[in-house]
C-alpha cells in the first residue's frame, strides 16, 4: 500500500489540527521511510519478482525491523514519545503513535503473508488484497479520497496553498499509477534509492500545511498556533 497512507495522514489532521500534514506524514510512511534505509545497510531485503501478485512485483523476503508488529508498536511508541517530549501536545502524540502503527494494519490487509509479529516470528499475516488489483484501487483510493475530503474540511487555506495542495494530491496519484503500471525496478538497491525520495513528500506535506489554518473555529478564536 502506497497511497492509502498519505490518505490516513490526510485524515489525522481532523484529529490532531495542531500537527503538521509533515509530520502526520512522516508517522504514516515511518516504517516505509527506515525500511530503505534498513536495505541499503544489507539489515532487511526484498525481492524483484514480476509475478509475486498482481499489484507490486516486491516479495519481502526479510523485514523484521522495519515490519514485524512488535518492533512497529515500538517504532509508534518512539515517534509518539518523541513528539510529545518535543511539543508537549498530548493529542498529537497519540495520534502520531496511532499512525505508526495503522500502517502495519492497512499492510496486513493488502500483502501477502509476509508480515511478522515480532523478529524471528514463525507466524506471517497477510491477507493478500494484493492478489486483486481492482480491490486494491477501489480501497486504497477511497481511503485517499476520505482522507483528502476530511483534510479539506478540517483546514482553509489562501488560493496559493490550495494550489500547494492541489499539486501533492497530482504527484501523489501519478506516482502511485507509475508504481501500479510501470516497469518493476531492476533491483533491490534501486528500490531502496527511489524509496528515499519518500522524504520530499514529507517536506510537501510541511510545505503544504504551513499557510492552512484548522477550520474549527474554536481554535480560531483563541488564536491558533501550529505545534509542528
Amino acid at each position: 500500500m502506497f497511497i492509502g497512507h498519505f490518505g490516513v495522514g490526510f485524515a489525522a489532521k481532523a484529529l490532531a489540527p495542531k500537527t503538521s500534514l509533515g509530520t502526520l506524514f512522516l508517522a504514516a510512511q515511518f516504517i516505509d521511510l527506515l525500511w530503505p534505509t534498513f536495505l541499503l545497510l544489507g539489515i532487511e531485503s526484498v525481492r524483484i519478482d514480476p509475478h509475486a501478485t498482481a499489484v507490486t512485483p516486491l516479495d519481502f523476503v526479510h523485514y523484521p525491523f522495519s515490519h514485524s508488529l512488535l518492533t512497529v508498536v515500538g517504532w509508534g511508541l518512539l515517534v509518539g514519545g518523541g513528539y510529545y517530549a518535543i511539543r508537549r501536545y498530548p493529542r498529537g502524540a497519540l495520534v502520531l503513535a496511532a499512525l505508526v502503527v495503522s500502517h502495519w494494519l492497512l499492510d496486513a490487509i493488502v500483502h501477502r503473508p509476509d508480515l511478522p509479529l515480532y523478529p524471528g516470528s514463525a507466524t506471517l499475516v497477510g491477507l493478500g488484497l494484493w492478489s486483486s488489483l481492482i480491490g486494491t484501487l477501489v480501497l486504497e483510493l477511497a481511503i485517499f479520497a476520505i482522507g483528502v475530503g476530511l483534510y479539506l474540511k478540517s483546514t482553509r487555506g489562501t488560493r496559493r496553498s490550495d494550489f500547494v495542495l492541489g499539486s501533492l494530491v497530482a504527484v501523489l496519484l501519478l506516482i502511485y499509477v507509475g508504481n501500479l503500471f510501470g516497469s518493476p525496478p531492476p533491483d533491490a538497491m534501486a528500490i531502496a534509492w527511489v524509496g528515499q525520495a519518500q522524504w520530499l513528500l514529507v517536506l510537501w506535506g510541511y510545505w503544504t500545511d504551513r499557510r492552512r489554518l484548522p477550520a474549527t473555529g474554536e481554535l480560531l478564536q483563541r488564536g491558533w498556533s501550529g505545534h509542528g
